[in-house]
């Protein structure tokens, strides 16, 4: 059983925010809320999305496993102005996932969750970096990496401490450093990855531009970017391998 009640803007961040890396997820719905993670499939990007109940309108669910396609659920979540409810509700018979948005009924066959990649592990990694920075200073980092190179670097020099973003192209670079002040917070720590910027431009589509977002680096490590949607409500976790240049 699910019957749910939420406003179209968190539904809609909630499925940006996995589908920047996949086109079709499983969402496990608990008595307590939803929780999605997946990777893409080229192992490279992975997301972790957790949205409690207290982020909906109203919530009612029992346990359970859905797939749903992505694509198809934000095309519909898109037709709602931001600030309209959305009601949801499993037709546990047909297994599809009814859709009500002001008058507006859809309803969306649901794919079966075996046929979806497995969801990855959550590997523990205690990298010695933490860096808290608004999301559009990320943003103005990519965006400026995009420039000249389709890799960027993220790291924090311990010394100066301060965090740098780097990116070479084959004629112009971009460089960028933050120190204490621009920042929300950092724990310095030696820390130092290449990453797709292909991948960072796609997280970054979903990361708000007033969140406050946690990076967790290391050298030649994944990057963890941590960050709150909802109204602070839901969390959001993504990892990107590096590209290992040694």
């Amino acid at each position: 059983m699910f019957k749910a009640i939420v406003r179209a803007d968190t539904l809609q961040a909630t499925l940006d925010s996995v589908g920047v890396l996949v086109d079709e997820c499983k969402i496990h719905l608990d008595e307590d809320g939803l929780d999605i993670r997946a990777v893409d499939p080229a192992n490279v990007g992975m997301v972790d999305l957790s949205l409690p109940a207290s982020a909906f309108e109203s919530y009612e669910a029992d346990g359970g496993l859905i797939g749903v396609n992505l694509v198809r659920l934000q095309d519909i979540a898109g037709m709602a102005s931001s600030d309209q409810l959305v009601h949801l509700e499993l037709d546990e018979a047909t297994r599809k996932l009814r859709i009500s948005i002001d008058g507006l009924e859809y309803t969306l066959a649901l794919i079966d969750p075996e046929s979806i990649r497995e969801e990855p592990d959550l590997p523990e990694l205690d990298l010695p970096a933490d860096i808290v920075i608004e999301g559009r200073d990320i943003d103005r980092a990519v965006t400026a990496a995009d420039m000249v190179s389709d890799h960027i670097e993220l790291g924090v020099d311990d010394e100066e401490e301060h965090f740098y973003v780097k990116a070479q192209g084959d004629t112009d670079d971009v460089h960028l450093e933050l120190g204490p002040e621009d920042l929300i917070d950092l724990v310095a720590g030696p820390a130092s990855s290449l990453f797709s910027l292909d991948y960072l431009e796609d997280m970054n589509k979903a990361i708000p531009k007033d969140a406050e977002v946690t990076l967790e680096l290391g050298e030649e490590f994944p990057v963890k970017l941590h960050f709150q949607i909802a109204e602070g409500e839901g969390s959001v976790t993504y990892m990107l391998a590096p590209r290992i240049q040694n």
